[in-house]
């Protein structure tokens, strides 16, 4: 076994507003709640992903501190979707929980894309192309 084969991701990120995040990426992204905690050393956290997927994105909150929004508006989580009727459908869900396309700070990703902010300020693409 080498070690891209074992190698996963997780990317962590703190919010003040855990139960919103949480809906965007699982209600609006489509992400299962792999796992949530609550008061682990003043932190509350969720993870979310698609379960066998070698990455996952955990949110928390450290109950009583204020984290803010992001620093700019090219903060980015790209998903790349390369089938068009999949790409619609992931639009389409942001669309019916109430999220609507903003514009990109980098015009690149409107040719081929939508991108959604959170309610932190940080960003999703969801990129009708193939990652090459």
């Amino acid at each position: 076994m080498t070690e891209r084969d074992t190698t996963k991701l997780r990317v962590a990120r703190p919010t003040d507003n855990l139960l919103e995040v949480t809906r965007f990426y699982r209600d609006g992204l489509g992400l299962e709640e792999l796992g949530s905690f609550v008061d682990h050393e003043g932190f509350d956290g969720v993870m979310l992903g698609s379960k066998g997927s070698p990455y996952h994105f955990e949110f928390t909150h450290h109950q009583g501190q204020t984290v803010g929004q992001a620093p700019s508006r090219d903060n980015l989580l790209v998903f790349y979707l390369p089938d068009k009727s999949s790409w619609l459908a992931a639009v389409d869900r942001m669309r019916q929980h109430g999220y609507e396309p903003v514009k990109s700070y980098n015009p690149y990703w409107d040719e081929k894309g939508k991108t959604f902010a959170d309610i932190d300020g940080y960003r999703i693409v969801l990129q009708n192309s193939a990652w090459d």
